[in-house]
């Protein structure tokens, strides 16, 4: 009993300082290196740990093989956290992309998101004379009443039906939406069922090319132009929204998208939406509104993308305690040789260490090199809050990598402890005697 309490003591330790050391920032970590590098450089201890390491690391191609399965281990680690964390870093900064601070989206007081917002059409002039809109070149205030309806397309990786956003805009909403520029055909025509398709969605969904015809709520729209914005509207196809409004009956907006005279007209507007009792609607910067829409999924992949590499850690670990095991039952009589002539336990602890270290190394460059060649920039789709696919890349940022690179030593160090402390123990009269 005590031996399996002492046993579950270290384990318990061991994750809590895995866990210290994931979430150290770089500059913890760069004195620490600092430390490491001075202690093996300056001290006698230190230069002993160094030799001991040399000695080791060349016999290294005779026990390749064995290496090999810490390498690849912790790379498919490193791999897939990465892989994971990036899928949700790309859909985050899709999102928050899109929008800025000076851009209001109006919704039904209570909505979470125009999928459940109805704005009745006597609203729309009431918000044009608000303080705090800003107004064109030709004086008219850019306010964007639009229609948010979900539609079927067939993607392109598996021929299944998804959903799309199909967006109703007027005239102003090119002004409004100022990311959004035209790159290939036209805009639509008022009054016609013409289609604009965003790059994103052009890439995900079958059929969006220009001149081709979609059959959408029983009747032909045709594909006339193809835009592109940086951001969540790359996923939407749009047209006419008093179209669109007719084509499936509406009789109502889902939101309004009101440019602001700057962060003090939003201020303006909004108060002013707030002090009218006829509008009983919610008023958020587009900046904002897009960031919520974002969170939920960013932090469920964050978790996923955190405990299935704790679980895969878990297999690393147990993959270098198994080699390091082996590599220093291997090399008994050489561990016990050079603790014969002077080397005392502190070095050899630190050379096995420095070892299971540097094979941790090159597994995390692996995974992150991996991840980064197969994943950044790769462009898939997920549901969104409007329950309709939004178009993203993964982002395979520096800062992922060195989270890579940090788990990656991190499993080093936790599997490369025991069998440090094995050599350092290690009888030497009984190790010499070994053939």
């Amino acid at each position: 009993m005590k031996n399996l309490l002492s046993n579950a003591l270290v384990i318990v330790l061991l994750a809590m300082g895995l866990g210290l050391w994931v979430a150290m920032p770089w500059i913890g970590v760069v004195v620490l290196v600092l430390a490491l590098v001075l202690w093996l450089l300056l001290t006698r201890s230190g230069r002993l740990a160094l030799a001991a390491t040399r000695i080791g690391l060349s016999s290294l191609p005779q026990r390749w093989g064995a290496s090999s399965v810490i390498v690849i281990g912790i790379a498919g680690v490193v791999g897939v956290l990465v892989a994971m964390l990036a899928m949700g870093q790309g859909f985050q900064a899709t999102l928050e992309s899109t929008g800025d601070d000076t851009t209001a989206i109006v919704l039904r007081g209570g909505s979470q998101a125009e999928t459940n917002s109805v704005i009745t059409r006597d609203q729309v002039p009431l918000l044009e004379t608000l303080p705090g809109v800003a107004r064109g070149e030709n004086g008219r205030p850019l306010v964007s009443a639009e229609v948010s309806q979900v539609v079927n397309l067939t993607s392109r990786s598996d021929g299944t039906d998804v959903n799309a956003q199909f967006r109703g805009v007027g005239e102003q909403a090119w002004a409004v939406h100022n990311k959004v520029r035209i790159v290939e055909g036209r805009k639509f025509g008022t009054g016609l069922r013409e289609i604009v398709a965003g790059r994103g969605a052009q890439k995900q969904f079958q059929g969006l090319e220009v001149g081709n015809t979609l059959n959408l709520g029983n009747q032909s729209w045709t594909v006339v132009g193809i835009f592109e914005s940086g951001d969540a509207h790359e996923s939407e196809l749009w047209t006419d929204a008093q179209t669109l409004s007719t084509t499936y009956n509406r009789g109502a907006w889902q939101s309004i998208n009101v440019r602001t005279e700057g962060k003090a007209g939003f201020e303006t507007f909004k108060a002013a939406v707030a002090a009218d009792p006829r509008l009983k609607l919610d008023v958020e910067t587009t900046a904002e509104y897009y960031r919520k829409q974002s969170g939920s999924l960013n932090t469920l992949l964050k978790i996923l993308g955190t405990v299935i590499g704790a679980i895969m850690a878990v297999g690393a670990v147990f993959g270098a305690l198994n080699t390091m095991y082996a590599a220093v039952a291997t090399r008994a009589r050489e561990i016990a040789t050079l603790r014969a002539i002077g080397f005392r336990g502190v070095p050899v602890v630190t050379a096995v260490m420095l070892e299971t270290m540097l094979l941790a190394l090159l597994g995390g460059l692996l995974g992150c090199a991996v991840a980064w060649l197969a994943f950044n920039n790769f462009t898939v789709s997920t549901l969104g809050n409007n329950f309709s696919q939004v178009v993203f890349q993964f982002k395979v940022s520096p800062e992922l990598l060195w989270s890579g690179l940090k788990w990656a030593l991190g499993i080093g160090l936790v599997g490369g402890l025991f069998p440090a402390l094995r050599a350092a123990r290690l009888p030497i009269t009984t190790a010499l005697r070994e053939t």
